[in-house]
């Protein structure tokens, strides 16, 4: 092992720092440079966002269903360049199937949820399908966050929770799908019902039994406004079969819409008059839908949405387009009305909202040589905190075995740590390992997986041997023996192509295993990571002493050197 690389990187990054900044690079996507954006400003797995803007600052939030840390949060000045800050929930705490020991949480976790902010605190609610509804709480957006607080059973709520401080009436309120939960016996009218909740003024309860405002088939993703002060309650809503159908093969015959609610009162509760606003076309053919509001400092407003998973091969998952917003008769028309219906249609390229800042991207490449974790990495399931160390051998992400549980096979094996794809048409992304550590019965390697999983690594036998293997899905060919500790895989794919290299020295690299496809699932796109098990004993560890990933997309400006901690 390379014991002077921590010093080596350290001087380095001093040297760096001394250098000119480098620009920031453009791609087939989002910010191109020149003062317009491409949809999708982020080409990657950031589903069922929300907003929120304080000052010149807008602030996102994402849901990753099993994935720990959840629900990343994103920051940007200017609605297109977004940049990870971190996560709410250090850990999914609040049920046993999301720890390390249990590994059968998927796909469930952290669903879609609702940032605000409101008298100097931060907060954050999300429903676990299985669990309830839940908040938390902060006084600096990068936390800390409070412990996850229980508002609501799963008897009551099914999904997608929005809130609302009224600062008029002094009075909260909360939005949510209930599904057919509250639903009177004998009402045989079909959908989702939305019920808006009475909310305490410090946002941790619910004060009263709630009242529905909304029926729909698949109704759900509310997000309540109220602008010049009428109430608005945006909603996604599937429309089966879809009766402007695209005329493409690819195209499904259901639509996710995104409709309207006004209320015709000054009142919250309605009634509501209901109006289609956006729908797929202008060349898109996956569902446009769910999303938030905001607005810039002109007074201009826009709305960034997810594409929904739709279609056949959704690979990188659900992507966040933005579209300009303009107000016709009291109504919003999202994106452009570009087949005269009067419903808008997602526009594929836009002058930017607000000019003037740098194309910014989130992290993705790695070094390892900070004592914390990137904010681009995400475990599956809660890590077990005593298996993993960035400071063992500093400048190296060391992962130790442990023994999977259930079938003993990838999704059974805790401490898999991953990060999303980005972009659909090309991708390059590298690792390089150090095998000493492993011990017989070992399992480590390169990993992609979302829906399916494709491993490259290596496995040692009982006598000590170090043999590469290919698993596709459970499905394993061993490769031949490696002599060296040292090992390098590489991963490629053109669109949702994908394949495995493998090098011994760092510059000749061989395929092994055949093209693979890559696939959406259990709520989630390709991701790429490292995996680390033992199905014999609690023995071994591999160390990774870089990640480097390159893609068809924008990249940011190199960041500042961080501030070395001493060893």
């Amino acid at each position: 092992m390379q014991t002077n690389r921590f010093w080596l990187a350290a001087i380095l990054l001093i040297q760096v720092s001394c250098l000119p900044t480098k620009a920031g690079e453009t791609g087939s996507w989002g910010d191109q440079g020149d003062g317009t954006y491409r949809n999708p400003i982020l080409n990657a797995d950031y589903p069922d966002v929300d907003v929120e803007q304080l000052g010149d600052t807008y602030y996102m939030i994402s849901s990753k269903q099993h994935m720990c840390p959840g629900m990343v949060i994103l920051e940007s000045k200017d609605m297109v360049n977004w940049r990870t800050i971190g996560h709410v929930w250090d850990k999914l705490s609040w049920a046993p199937e999301y720890n390390w020991d249990r590994m059968s949480g998927y796909p469930f976790g952290v669903w879609a949820g609702d940032l605000a902010y409101h008298d100097g605190t931060w907060y954050c609610y999300q429903i676990d399908f299985k669990h309830g509804l839940y908040m938390s709480s902060a006084k600096d957006i990068r936390g800390p966050w409070t412990k996850p607080h229980q508002l609501l059973p799963t008897s009551k709520v099914l999904d997608d929770p929005a809130v609302f401080w009224d600062d008029e009436t002094k009075q909260a309120y909360l939005i949510c799908n209930t599904g057919r939960k509250l639903a009177d016996e004998g009402v045989k009218k079909r959908g989702n019902e939305n019920y808006i909740f009475k909310m305490s003024w410090d946002g941790r309860e619910i004060l009263d039994e709630g009242r529905l405002v909304y029926t729909g088939i698949g109704a759900e993703a509310a997000k309540i406004y109220k602008i010049n002060g009428t109430w608005y309650i945006f909603l996604a809503e599937w429309y089966r079969p879809d009766p402007r159908q695209p005329d493409d093969p690819g195209a499904d015959k259901n639509d996710r819409k995104q409709i309207v609610l006004r209320s015709k009162t000054d009142s919250i509760y309605g009634p509501y008059e209901k109006k289609v606003v956006f729908e797929r076309g202008n060349g898109v053919i996956r569902s446009c839908s769910q999303g938030a509001l905001m607005q810039a400092p002109d007074g201009s407003w826009w709305y960034t949405h997810q594409l929904i998973q739709n279609i056949r091969a959704p690979f990188q998952g659900r992507p966040q387009c933005l579209e300009p917003v303009e107000w016709i008769d009291g109504w919003p028309m999202i994106g452009r009305d570009v087949d005269g219906d009067g419903i808008g249609e997602p526009v594929l390229d836009h002058r930017k909202p607000i000019d003037g800042y740098p194309i910014t991207a989130p992290p993705t490449s790695d070094e390892f040589d900070s004592p914390k974790l990137g904010h681009q990495w995400e475990w599956n399931h809660n890590p077990r905190d005593t298996h993993w160390s960035l400071t063992d051998q500093p400048g190296w992400l060391r992962l130790r075995a442990s023994v999977p549980v259930g079938k003993g096979d990838f999704w059974g094996a805790c401490n898999t740590i991953s990060q999303r794809i980005m972009g659909t048409t090309r991708g390059e992304a590298e690792a390089n390992f150090d095998l000493s550590g492993l011990k017989p019965g070992g399992r480590a390697g390169f990993v992609r997986f979302g829906g399916v999983y494709h491993l490259l690594g290596v496995h040692v036998r009982d006598d000590g041997a170090r043999y590469l293997f290919f698993n596709a899905n459970g499905k394993r060919t061993d490769g031949p023996m490696l002599s060296g500790h040292d090992l390098w895989i590489r991963t490629t794919n053109e669109g949702d192509q994908a394949r495995f290299a493998y090098s011994t020295d760092g510059r000749k690299y061989t395929g092994f295993g055949p093209t693979f496809t890559l696939k959406f699932g259990k709520w989630t796109g390709d991701r790429l990571g490292f995996f680390c098990w033992n199905n014999k004993t609690e023995a071994g560890h591999i160390d990774i002493a870089w990640f480097h990933y390159d893609y068809d997309g924008p990249k940011g400006q190199r960041a500042e050197v961080q501030e070395q901690t001493q060893p």
